[in-house]
């Protein structure tokens, strides 16, 4: 098994996170003829200049710092997490620099955390799943340190604060499990089946620690039934995964095989699908991810950051990597959690 400190898995997820954002920000909103069109042949695509990224990245830097404060502060937890987080989210919600097309549901979220006196769980919109929720979840497999339940928890309420719906709480801690496993190592051929038994485990359970009374506001007789129909909707898109693996020609679309990515669970997969296409060419799956008819800017950062975990950070190429933006708060958080 590779070590992380060896690797840099923290360093290597975060900087092809942002390469893939910024490989995937000219792409999102085209279908994959228009792309062609636009770009050339996929395998060929070049990094824009400039390296520009989009909120899916800025979103990630604001998690992170909120992270780092959190588990400076002592032993992570509900409240000081969703304190520090919370702070981040509102300033990113009001940086000049938040102009890069953010998702509704984050901007209307993160005006009602504004509100010092309003509880998160009145702030967060309940019926959305979108991939703003797991995007931006990668600190919370990459940082050493927290327990299964701490990790799981925290990712859930991340999550939460903006994207309430059961299915991006489950996306978010599947997200952040996957980028754990990879960072210690894990075979990516064996990943889907781990994913699949980590949702069975968990299918009902419902941290009541990290969410409150969340679950309330969603019409369900239970708290074990609100999350349960989370991750009834993540299995289910396993299962089209676990059989896209095997039978998808790469030159195809992979968002005809696991979805468009614009919610959370569709997403994960086939940020996965294009990592697991291609594991020893992380920037073909780059490419991959960036020239897809759905999400591309989120698929393409979620890709990355599964082949950074794996591979670590010597599996992007410098003239790449130099002219990020945000690179020096990308290197910053990555040493850190290497370290």
């Amino acid at each position: 098994m590779t070590t992380t400190v060896a690797k840099r898995a923290a360093t290597g997820s975060l900087l092809g996170l942002a390469l893939g954002d910024a490989l995937g920000f000219p792409t999102e909103f085209n279908d994959v003829p228009s792309i062609l069109a636009k770009c050339g042949p996929w395998r060929d695509m070049e990094l824009p200049r400039p390296a520009i990224v989009t909120d899916d990245t800025q979103m990630t830097l604001a998690l992170g710092r909120g992270l780092r404060t959190a588990v400076e502060r002592g032993p992570l937890g509900p409240e000081r997490l969703e304190r520090t987080v919370r702070e981040e989210f509102v300033d990113w919600y009001r940086s000049p620099e938040n102009n890069r097309a953010p998702g509704r549901t984050c901007l209307v979220a993160c005006g009602l955390l504004e509100d010092e006196g309003r509880a998160w769980q009145d702030a967060s919109q309940i019926h959305s799943k979108g991939c703003g929720a797991n995007m931006r979840v990668a600190p919370l497999g990459l940082v050493p340190g927290p327990s299964d339940e701490e990790r799981a928890g925290a990712a859930q309420l991340q999550a939460a604060l903006t994207h309430g719906h059961p299915t991006a709480l489950a996306a978010s801690d599947l997200t952040a499990h996957a980028l754990r496993l990879l960072t210690r190592g894990a075979e990516p051929t064996g990943l889907v089946g781990l994913l699949r038994s980590y949702a069975y485990d968990n299918r009902t359970r419902y941290h009541e620690r990290w969410l409150g009374d969340l679950w309330t506001r969603g019409q369900d007789p239970t708290p074990e039934h609100f999350i349960a129909r989370g991750w009834d909707e993540c299995l289910a898109v396993l299962e089209r995964l676990r059989h896209a693996v095997r039978e998808v020609s790469p030159e195809t679309d992979p968002c005809l095989a696991t979805g468009e990515g614009w919610v959370a669970e569709e997403a994960l997969a086939t940020g996965l699908l294009c990592f697991l296409l291609f594991v020893d060419e992380p920037v073909t799956a780059l490419r991959r991810a960036a020239c897809t008819s759905g999400d591309s800017d989120s698929i393409a950062c979620l890709t990355g950051a599964f082949a950074g975990a794996y591979l670590g950070a010597d599996a992007w190429p410098a003239a790449w990597t130099e002219r990020i933006e945000y690179r020096t708060d990308l290197l910053a958080l990555g040493a850190r959690w290497d370290a």
